[in-house]
């Protein structure tokens, strides 16, 4: 049985901030378990396998020929995210993190159990969960997960709230502030042993969504009125050129310093579709926002790849593909049909994903997924009809 000690949060720190490490039982346990893990992990290729969410299940496909190998009876709406082993991912549902299996493949009795499972954040070899049910955040090694749980590491925060952790390579917790309610802003906490103490706060970030973290670990939020950076063991806050300037989402490379995000002027506005975006050079310190080139995307529609730039899958069915040092959309390709927004967030609608070269296409309309080459805009692959619309995708990153 894994045991759990609470070490209190030393002077200097967020008051009611605990951490709890999960110790292993012992040395030879944990092992054996790392080498199950690292056995499994190579009888599959990393990002070989891609999973998608339906309306009551998750089918696991071929990446390559979008073949489905298997599907698994889940909840109506789980979303999904790489544990970035190579070889799992997690399916969200209302028990907390499920492990799915992509090599066996299994959608197995693994559950990192959370109340309201939210963000997952792949960041210098860890994995970073957010339960916003309790303002829990919940850390292992990445490659640590094999036919048991793994060690964890877990930081409670102050209130429950819709949250997002990062972990830095120097053991930096950065973190969301916020209540039930609303949410103001970041803190950053340093460990010392048995102790945290707060390295810098910000309450400059009213509405906190979204993390992305760009070259030379610099993490980006966004804010309801701009976007707030922690960067060098300090927090810098980006003021939007409109009164309501929402940034929920950011699109990030950690080998480039600009950022890309979404940006939303009215928040009484219906629908999900938007036709503008920030960029923030992270290097620079400026913080910019440009209109798209006529089309429209949510947030599902936004992924980096080859040369750091961004890959928008617009409303007009095509990539269009923008180069973030310029601000210039530079080319654009057709691959599905023309579609419209969703009514509500959860409901599916045209999406994106990729492996950093090539992009996998949510086809709502037609029920399929479509594989394309981000280099050429040559579509690789299309899928048979899946049983119900795609919704979500996550590939088995490693």
């Amino acid at each position: 049985m894994k045991k759990k000690k609470m070490i209190l949060a030393g002077a200097g720190s967020l008051a009611a901030l605990a951490m709890l490490a999960g110790c292993a039982s012992g040395s030879a346990d944990t092992a054996a378990s790392s080498a199950d893990s690292t056995a499994a992990a190579e009888s599959v290729a990393a990002n070989s396998r891609l999973a998608v969410s339906i309306a009551g299940q998750v089918l696991v496909l071929d990446a390559a020929t979008l073949e489905t190998l298997d599907a698994f009876d889940s909840e109506d709406f789980t979303r999904v995210n790489a544990v970035g082993d190579g070889h799992n991912v997690l399916v969200t549902t209302s028990e907390g993190f499920q492990v799915l299996d992509m090599a066996t493949p299994e959608l197995t009795d693994l559950v990192f159990e959370a109340d309201a499972a939210g963000h997952v954040v792949r960041h210098a070899d860890e994995t970073v969960l957010f339960a916003d049910g309790t303002g829990t955040t919940t850390i292992f090694d990445t490659d640590a997960l094999g036919d048991e749980l793994p060690e964890t590491t877990v930081y409670q925060s102050e209130e429950p709230h819709h949250g997002v952790s990062i972990q830095l390579e120097d053991g930096t917790l950065v973190t969301t502030v916020g209540d039930a309610s609303s949410r103001s802003g970041a803190v950053a906490l340093e460990p010392h042993g048995d102790h945290f103490h707060e390295l810098a706060s910000s309450d400059e970030c009213p509405g906190i969504h979204g993390e992305g973290t760009a070259a030379g670990e610099s993490v980006i939020f966004g804010c309801e009125n701009g976007a707030l950076l922690f960067q060098d063991g300090a927090f810098e806050k980006f003021t939007a050129p409109d009164e309501f300037g929402r940034m929920g989402n950011a699109y990030v490379s950690e080998t480039s310093p600009i950022v890309v995000g979404d940006y939303k002027t009215d928040p009484d506005a219906e629908g999900y579709i938007l036709t503008q975006s920030t960029i923030i050079d992270t290097a620079a310190h400026t913080y910019d926002v440009i209109d798209t080139d006529g089309f429209g995307y949510t947030y599902r529609g936004v992924v980096r790849g080859p040369g750091d730039d961004a890959y928008y899958l617009g409303t007009d069915g095509s990539i269009h593909v923008l180069d973030p040092e310029t601000g210039e959309f530079t080319a654009a390709y057709p691959v599905i049909d023309a579609w419209e927004g969703p009514a509500d967030w959860q409901d599916p609608h045209p999406a994106l994903t990729t492996d950093g070269s090539v992009a996998y296409v949510a086809d709502v309309a037609n029920e399929r997924v479509v594989s394309v080459d981000l280099a050429t805009g040559e579509v690789i692959a299309e899928s048979d009809a899946l049983p119900a619309a795609p919704n979500e995708m996550a590939i088995n990153l490693g």
